[in-house]
């Protein structure tokens, strides 16, 4: 019974705490927005995590911490003309050294302004393995999609509300230390917050983890607006429905929309359809931005994304997956079953040691099938003159052969993209 009280009066305060859809206090106005957006040019980048990296406490923690490769990747992004990273931080962080992790930040704010790129820093995350530890990271979990990945905060966390105190002094202090730097794009304040991370982690997911989380975004977006941030919050939106009804929305896509000062959306579908979104999210006159996209297997691509992005004025260049390798097992299909490989799902941008241009991607010629595997990334590609191999991505399935893709690059191609692929 005792339980059943306190439940109810957590969802009464989540009821109290929805916005209206009115003018949400301390919100840009569309004109701000709008004149903000027109000052960035066209927005091109990538979610980012080094390739050395299983996860976002692996990117930050000190002793893993790798400016030296960071340094590297980021030349790389630059000079396939990518101008900003989508990079995730995490609030054990914080608690365990405020203060190294805000030099650690500084550090890769200094190297990404000597690369031209301003990172979107994402300060939660509901996705993933709910039970986040500092120190060395555990293993992989074969046939596990993104198994290394954890959320932030954690499961332990989101059903205490006694460490809400905590999250805010993580939020208002990187929001403080930073949110007037010109070296930041933006905040993602949360990651998908509605995702209920089913399958592999549903046992370690709190019961009401969607109410948890509709009753501290919009304290999210309030806390890091009390900490002064200039630049634009955001929180995407990314599950199905009509977003240009608003009276249809569900309620955190509801404080999602009404709390941002520019509308991102995620969405790993086929050209029309990625058209369709940004024509309803336009609805909302605001600058559209998409943060996540990029999944071979379903018809999300470069090459059919870019064009509209382009056409529509639509930072879209942000991949579904990180431009480089890293270890997070993300590459791993999201329906793959634990008897088969770990393999790729094609949701990689390119990769390679030495010229990773990123470029369109193919079918492998079936005469080239087993060259294009047993050689390595960076090898030239027979029959094809001045073309190397920059990514592979391999399918499999019960019913299906192994399929082979490849990437290449021709000297000369177009920046930013490849001879006869025009962004």
């Amino acid at each position: 019974m005792r339980r059943q009280i306190a439940v109810f009066a957590f969802l009464f305060l989540i009821g109290c705490a929805l916005p209206a859809k009115a003018d949400t206090p301390g919100r840009w106005t569309e004109q701000q927005a709008n004149a903000w957006y027109a000052k960035q040019g066209w927005l091109v980048g990538s979610n980012y995590n080094p390739a050395t990296a299983s996860n976002e406490l692996e990117m930050w923690q000190a002793e893993t911490f790798d400016p030296q490769r960071i340094d590297l990747e980021l030349g790389w992004a630059e000079s396939i003309g990518l101008n900003t990273m989508r990079v995730f931080l995490h609030d054990l962080l914080w608690q365990q050294d405020p203060e190294s992790f805000r030099k650690r930040l500084d550090t890769f704010l200094r190297i990404s302004k000597k690369h031209h790129i301003k990172p979107l820093f994402v300060l939660f995350d509901s996705c993933w393995d709910p039970a986040p530890r500092l120190g060395p990271q555990l293993p992989p979990r074969p046939g596990i999609h993104n198994s290394r990945w954890v959320q932030s905060p954690g499961a332990a966390a989101l059903d205490d509300p006694t460490q809400y105190p905590r999250l805010e002094a993580y939020v208002k202090g990187v929001v403080k230390a930073f949110g007037k730097d010109e070296r930041v794009l933006g905040w993602d304040v949360w990651n998908e917050p509605d995702n209920g991370n089913g399958g592999s982690y549903a046992a370690g997911e709190p019961a009401d983890k969607v109410q948890r989380v509709l009753f501290l975004l919009p304290q999210v977006f309030l806390w890091a607006r009390e900490a002064g941030a200039m630049q634009p919050l955001t929180s995407g939106v990314w599950k199905g429905g009509d977003w240009a009804e608003f009276e249809k929305l569900s309620p955190m896509e509801k404080i999602q929309l009404e709390n941002s000062d520019v509308i991102t959306f995620h969405n790993y579908d086929k050209p029309d359809e990625f058209e369709r979104r940004v024509k309803q999210l336009e609805k909302y006159h605001r600058p559209v931005i998409c943060t996540e996209y990029m999944a071979r297997g379903n018809g999300s691509t470069f090459e059919g994304t870019l064009p509209i992005a382009k056409r529509e004025h639509v930072a879209v260049g942000f991949l579904g997956a990180p431009l480089y390798r890293p270890r997070t097992g993300g590459l791993v299909p999201r329906n793959l079953s634990h008897r088969w490989p770990a393999v790729s799902q094609g949701r990689d941008g390119a990769y390679s040691p030495a010229d990773p241009v990123a470029v369109s991607c193919r079918p492998c010629p079936s005469v080239y099938h087993s060259w294009v595997k047993k050689h390595p990334i960076g090898s030239k590609l027979v029959g094809y003159p001045g073309r190397l191999i920059l990514a592979r991505g391999y399918s499999h399935g019960p019913d299906t052969p192994s399929r082979n893709r490849y990437c290449t690059r021709q000297p000369g191609a177009h920046r930013g993209g490849c001879a006869g692929t025009h962004w």
